[in-house]
């Protein structure tokens, strides 16, 4: 017969393992600080669920007109870009999709940046684009890497969630491409807006030491417009 110890160690694997297979859903947001007074206020993972004997078949409908860039947002670096996400398809809530339309114009850009909450797969429609993403450091034990290729009309590309990546028009032509997320609200981080852009700006001797430059060219980055729309 197993020792008392050893019974005590088995039962509590066993409960660390029913703990391990229960569900916890994916955060649709930065952040959700608990609230110890439930009075106060009402935040929840994502949007509150509609009374189901309300929902009609328009709840399940969007007219995107996806076929045409119109209805993007242009942005400073040459691109329109049109997301469908649970803000504008209410019936995507809970069902962990989101998709879209990339214009991109001569030399357009979407720069480096990656999507905390989601997986990105995009398929090019028209043109030619430079696309890649880079690795984790634990990927290889402290270096990264970039896998990057050129894509055609017909190719497609898969973005991990949480690594950097970019697409760049690098043909002679506008080029056009669809994306579609494994989340409702995947989240954009652009790398340069969130390191030089941030209110409050981050300290310009910890730029300074992390990208080894001098401080008075952290102060220059820091006082441009980082704005892309």
């Amino acid at each position: 017969m197993a020792s008392l110890p050893i019974m005590k160690s088995l039962l509590l694997l066993g409960l660390v393992a029913s703990f391990a297979g229960a569900y916890e859903p994916s955060p649709m947001q930065d952040f959700c600080v608990a609230v110890p007074d439930a009075q106060t206020a009402v935040f929840v993972n994502g949007k509150v669920c509609k009374n189901p004997k309300l929902v009609t078949a328009d709840d399940f409908y969007k007219a995107a007109r996806l076929n045409t860039p119109a209805g993007g947002t242009k942005l400073t670096s040459g691109i329109i870009s049109n997301l469908i996400d649970v803000d504008r398809f209410p019936g995507l809530n809970t069902m962990g999709l989101a998709f879209g339309r990339i214009d991109f114009e001569l030399n357009g850009l979407i720069p480096l940046h990656y999507h905390p909450r989601g997986s990105e797969v995009v398929f090019v429609l028209e043109g030619t684009l430079y696309v890649g993403f880079v690795t984790s450091n634990a990927q290889n034990i402290g270096k990264n890497t970039l896998f990057a290729k050129i894509l055609n009309p017909g190719d497609a590309i898969i973005f991990p969630v949480g690594l950097i990546h970019f697409l760049y028009n690098v043909g002679r032509t506008n080029a056009t491409a669809f994306a579609a997320f494994n989340s409702q609200k995947p989240g954009f981080v652009y790398l340069a807006n969130a390191v030089f852009g941030p209110d409050p700006p981050i300290s310009d001797d910890v730029l300074a030491k992390t990208f080894h430059l001098e401080k008075k060219i952290v102060q220059y980055l820091q006082a441009q417009n980082w704005t892309l729309a």
